[in-house]
């Protein structure tokens, strides 16, 4: 019998792990988009902070949470790149599900992009913790109250930096492309984890389309609202 990691070098085993890592992301951005769309209460972020603060308050095991992410976003990302290459290296072909010979293909713009908008994905990634929790781009400190306890003022962060138009802009074209890369990773992770057939090869794809659209556009949602109602066009 195969041992697990002589599974996973194969090209069944990277599928499965790329579809396992790829819906356990999926849920954490539909997580992160809950919490950040309490910045559209009109509170003047204290919800948010709130939200940030007990966040912060988890301590050791936003820790552990945090490592796992980075566990699970590097693993899917190294997989997606050595795909890619084994691809190459063989020839160069577009990953394709066959539902049986001359079965219906999902080859598409979202599907033949995958490369390229997880590699903009993964830099954007980086730019963005290092952004809003290190601060790294705006060393302005904002501070505020809750409870008695000065914490920092995570909602005035987020409101400065979708004031500048470029952020917005970049934003914007980043979520795009994270729409297409779902619109064809949560369909082709269910298929990778063999839940696929022919009787819902187009539900799971309307499924993954859907999920692609309502994450995308909520993630959009916030960085115009914001730039809009703080002297923006």
């Amino acid at each position: 019998m195969p041992s697990p990691l002589n599974f996973l070098n194969t090209s069944v085993g990277r599928k499965y792990l790329t579809g396992i890592t790829g819906i356990f992301l999926t849920l954490f951005l539909i997580g992160h988009l809950a919490g950040n769309l309490t910045l559209l209460i009109p509170d003047g972020g204290e919800t948010f902070n709130m939200y940030a603060k007990a966040l912060h308050d988890l301590g050791p095991l936003l820790w552990v949470v945090e490592i796992i992410l980075i566990i699970l976003f590097l693993t899917h990302a190294w997989i997606g790149v050595s795909i890619f290459l084994r691809r190459k290296k063989a020839r160069p072909e577009d990953y394709k599900y066959y539902q049986s010979a001359g079965g219906p293909s999902k080859q598409n713009a979202a599907s033949k992009t995958m490369f390229i908008t997880g590699s903009v994905i993964l830099v954007f990634v980086v730019l963005h913790v290092l952004h809003f929790k290190y601060h790294a781009f705006s060393p302005e400190t904002y501070t505020t109250m809750i409870g008695g306890t000065e914490v920092v003022d995570l909602s005035k962060h987020v409101v400065v930096a979708f004031s500048n138009i470029w952020i917005v802009l970049a934003y914007t074209a980043v979520m795009v492309l994270v729409g297409f890369h779902l619109k064809h990773g949560v369909w082709s992770a269910f298929i990778s984890l063999g839940a696929g057939s022919p009787a819902k090869t187009a539900l799971l794809y309307t499924i993954g389309t859907i999920v692609a659209i309502l994450l995308s556009a909520g993630f959009l949602l916030l960085p115009i609202y914001i730039y809009l109602t703080n002297g923006g066009l």
